[in-house]
């Protein structure tokens, strides 16, 4: 197991470094965009100067996945907030475009060419979704735009070095999958498992990391189930799954879909299995429609902090986000961990930056690759970002967390996958 060593970076150290930076870059050629003296000759500086920054995001606010839209509130709340109060990220004003794609992979390269040839962006920060972030990966790296924190655990996005321009951020869906696994293994070391899982790169990669993840062991699959984005429902599935009467059933789905199949679960009074739930649905948003005394027991991972556990309620960290948000983003629930996952890595975009030797595209493409145990401030303790050559995963540690009355509650210890 690799150690971590949290580091936040200071704000005054990091507004040091830029503006070193700005003195060894010199001069721009507004033209065509490059650094034409200095020590970052002949690097990108489309779309940021020396006091503003200009940054894309695109997310399906419309369609089968738009309870993600609650991602860029809470990002675009942080950028207004340490726009206002702390002088921007790294003394630059950021101006944060945000553009719907329907969770459709054709309209995402449709906005993002938008913002990258009309928009004039300097980096898309997040696009959300497995199929809809590849969609325009070759793009990106072609044009050399930093394609920055992809908001998907999909294992490509930490393993594929023929892209450096593109990284992601979260727990990759592998990581989350090997937690699991070990946690049903300790649990229930000789489970039968039955899977519901969305029938695309998202869900198989969850299903395959954690067939690996058992390999061995004496727990086993005995039913899986799939199902498409466009389906209106996962009740069959869910009742298909029943018969099986597994110990344990994998909810590996979208908010939608994850909401469907804890209520279809509930339902069935003559089947009790153990529900885990991924973290991209583990939000209030999520488990609310169903009810709570419903849900009670699920298992899910975290690598954030829970708004609702009274834990936090003196976190400094959480503090700042609950008082914050409500002031930049009215009525955007504090609870919703899309919510707080936006603000989190719009704070580790601004940690980033603030660390990139030069002010450009290549800087930040060489600062997310090469972050150093930082931290974002609602990230779990002993949770860090680290990369490096051929490591494109910035984050590869979770804790197991159970819903217990109107929280979650998180199990003592993380689990971290870096060496597997």
């Amino acid at each position: 197991m690799r150690t971590r060593t949290i580091r936040t970076l200071g704000v005054a150290a990091a507004l040091l470094t830029t503006m070193t930076a700005l003195t060894a870059c010199g001069g721009r050629d507004a033209e065509s965009g490059t650094v034409v003296d200095g020590d970052c000759r002949g690097q990108q500086t489309t779309g940021i100067t020396d006091t503003t920054i200009k940054l894309g995001g695109v997310y399906p606010l419309s369609g089968p996945a738009s309870a993600y839209g609650e991602l860029p509130k809470g990002i675009k709340a942080y950028f207004d907030y340490v726009n206002a109060e702390h002088g921007g990220v790294g003394g630059r004003q950021v101006e944060y475009l945000v553009r719907d794609d329907g969770y459709q992979p054709p309209k995402t390269v449709e906005e993002t060419r938008r913002l990258v040839e009309q928009d004039q962006v300097f980096a898309i920060f997040q696009t959300l979704g497995t199929a809809t972030s590849s969609a325009v990966r070759d793009y990106l790296g072609q044009r050399q735009v930093p394609q920055v924190f992809v908001a998907s655990g999909a294992t490509p996005f930490g393993a594929d070095t023929a892209h450096p321009w593109t990284i992601g951020w979260q727990p990759s869906y592998r990581t989350e999958a090997l937690a699991y696994a070990r946690h049903v293994q300790t649990e229930r070391p000789n489970a039968t498992v039955a899977v519901l899982y969305q029938n695309d790169d998202f869900g198989k990669d969850l299903l395959e990391s954690f067939r690996e993840g058992i390999a061995g062991s004496g727990v086993t699959i005995v039913a899986e189930q799939s199902f498409e984005v466009t389906d209106p429902t996962v009740d069959a599935q869910v009742r298909n799954l029943a018969n099986s009467k597994a110990d344990v059933l994998l909810n590996f789905s979208t908010p939608k879909f994850a909401s469907q199949a804890l209520a279809a679960d509930a339902r069935n009074t003559d089947w009790n299995p153990l529900h885990v739930l991924t973290q991209v649905s583990n939000t209030m948003a999520t488990l609310r429609p169903v009810g709570l005394p419903n849900v009670q027991g699920t298992v899910s991972a975290a690598f954030l902090k829970d708004a609702a556990d009274p834990r936090w309620a003196e976190d400094p960290g959480m503090r700042t986000y609950k008082t914050k948000l409500a002031e930049y983003a009215p009525g955007a629930d504090p609870e919703n961990q899309h919510t707080m996952a936006g603000w989190t890595v719009a704070e580790s975009f601004r940690l980033t930056m603030e660390s990139a030797t030069c002010p450009t595209r290549e800087g930040l493409r060489e600062a997310m690759r090469s972050l150093d145990g930082v931290a974002a401030s609602l990230m779990l303790p002993g949770i860090s970002m680290r990369t490096g050559d051929g490591d494109g995963f910035p984050i590869e540690a979770v804790g197991i967390q159970t819903f217990v009355g109107e929280h979650w509650s998180l199990a003592d210890g993380l689990i971290d996958t870096s060496e597997n």
